[in-house]
């Protein structure tokens, strides 16, 4: 992800907000304002009308039919990994997984890679700003076989200690897993150096990179990177639930073993001792039938996203991130927690005169719908000795009237609440 943003966009942005039909909804009797795209962005007109399509004109099952049907739905199936990995700059279609969602993308890794190639005494290293989609599976992994698994401290303004990190790294290092960009502050890692450093140290280290929040707010790029796996969501990139990708070098991938198995995943079946085999991947990893619309609901969002240009949403985030923060400091009381310079569009606070909770009732009131509790981010709230933030996020639609409403029901809040 590009961490350095340019501060100003030549491409006017409002033309897009009509393309989401929910924003013309109302909630509580007032005009919605959806400032909690971090949590599932909403969905463009096309990304809604591509499932009409499918399930009113051509569904069939896919890598299984002769007839036309099959064949057609087939192909624009396996036409989404193009386009994933033109988003990702992949090296090749056949690195594409896909999944239900993040969390399943890393479960995969860790039951596929970790429980293979991890023993005893290993250590891997993860970090306190992480979801939980990126600590329980390890949790999970470490009960089962006995690995350790070590912590990057998180400072004061919401980033990583990168000196804690290169200090965690020893010979028992195996694996790395770390979030691009913070769902809870919107802090931005920077995984490029990070994975360069590991690297440096021990080129046989493999690294995890959970992109579910980067590959949503600007560009991507997996080799510049230089990670080993690269996951995101569906549904937070305006397209469907239900869908997710891993992206995985293809050599890894081919030496990992399957995470389920059943239909499509083999290449032959039989009774006999050892007797049954796999296909390479991605196949390896996608038993059973899959969530055919979704995949292709999530390949118009990507070609959607794409037309619009992730630069120019970039961009937009950056220049309302700004106007928020500034809005936001005109509000007495309010700390805010993610305060690092390069971040996506992600504000967390909380207020010294209500809890999170209270001040969330009061917005929904006021149309305003933002997200409060721990965000799956329970260590990163103990660091800071909270229970909850209020979080505001961005999206492509965001505007600047929305910030208003934002502010005018925050302070609606404090004057019944104080």
């Amino acid at each position: 992800m590009s961490a350095q943003v340019q501060k100003s966009s030549s491409v006017d942005m409002s033309v897009y907000r009509d393309d989401f039909a929910i924003l013309s909804e109302k909630m509580n009797n007032k005009p919605l304002v959806y400032l909690d795209s971090a949590s599932s962005a909403q969905k463009p007109e096309c990304v809604v009308r591509k499932f009409e399509e499918i399930y009113n004109n051509k569904y069939a099952n896919i890598h299984r039919g002769l007839y036309q049907f099959s064949q057609v739905i087939t192909e624009e199936y396996e036409s989404v990994r193009g386009k994933v990995k033109n988003l990702l700059n992949a090296p090749s279609n056949k690195e594409i997984i896909f999944t239900r969602n993040t969390t399943e993308a890393i479960n995969l890794v860790a039951h596929s890679w970790g429980l293979n190639n991890l023993q005893a005494g290993d250590e891997i290293i993860i970090s306190g700003i992480e979801h939980h989609a990126n600590i329980v599976p390890w949790q999970l992994l470490a009960q089962k076989i006995g690995i350790k698994i070590k912590i990057i401290p998180v400072l004061d303004d919401g980033t990583i200690d990168l000196g804690e990190f290169v200090a965690l790294l020893s010979p028992k290092t195996r694996f790395i897993g770390i979030i691009h960009a913070s769902n809870a502050l919107g802090t931005i890692n920077p995984v490029e150096k990070m994975v360069k450093a590991t690297k440096n140290f021990d080129e046989n280290i493999k690294i995890l990179v959970d992109g579910s929040q980067s590959v949503v707010h600007g560009t991507v790029d997996v080799q510049a990177i230089g990670c080993d796996f690269f996951c995101f969501t569906g549904h937070k990139l305006y397209g469907p639930n239900g869908v997710g990708v891993l992206w995985g070098k293809y050599a890894i991938l081919n030496e990992m073993k399957p995470y389920q198995g059943g239909g499509d995943m083999i290449e032959t079946v039989s009774f006999e001792k050892d007797g049954t085999t796999f296909k390479p991947a991605p196949a390896r990893f996608e038993a059973g039938t899959p969530a055919i619309a979704e995949v292709i609901a999530l390949g118009t969002a990507i070609d959607y996203v794409t037309e619009i240009g992730m630069e120019n949403i970039a961009n937009h985030e950056q220049k309302l991130l700004k106007i928020l923060m500034e809005e936001l400091k005109t509000i007495d009381g309010l700390t805010f927690y993610g305060t690092a310079e390069d971040k996506v569009g992600v504000v967390s606070f909380t207020a010294d005169w209500a809890h999170p909770s209270d001040i969330a009732m009061i917005l929904d009131q006021c149309g305003v719908a933002v997200r409060t509790g721990h965000h799956c981010c329970m260590p990163l709230m103990e660091r800071f000795k909270i229970d909850a933030t209020v979080r505001v996020s961005l999206g492509l639609y965001s505007n600047e009237n929305d910030i208003k409403t934002l502010v005018e029901s925050l302070k609606k809040a404090k004057e019944m609440l104080v």
